[in-house]
């Protein structure tokens, strides 16, 4: 069982690593993310925010699937 839920963990953070750094490039090319005045908007810091965490979740994510297999 301890098997399973490290590859579950490690593919959810391959997963987000692969995924959300794409959708970064989107957010920022947005016409949305920046005002008239070059400034990022909510819009940007808001999606900035989301996919921090995601990737930070992938990190912990890594960490916990790599000692889940090395514990099991």
């Amino acid at each position: 069982m301890l098997t399973l839920l490290a590859v579950l963990l490690l593919v959810n953070a391959i997963f987000n690593i692969v995924v959300w750094p794409r959708f970064w490039k989107r957010v920022s090319a947005d016409p949305r993310a920046r005002d008239e005045q070059g400034r990022t908007t909510a819009f940007y810091r808001v999606h900035a925010v989301l996919i921090g965490i995601a990737l930070l979740l992938a990190l912990l994510s890594a960490v916990a699937g790599i000692w889940a297999l090395f514990a099991g």
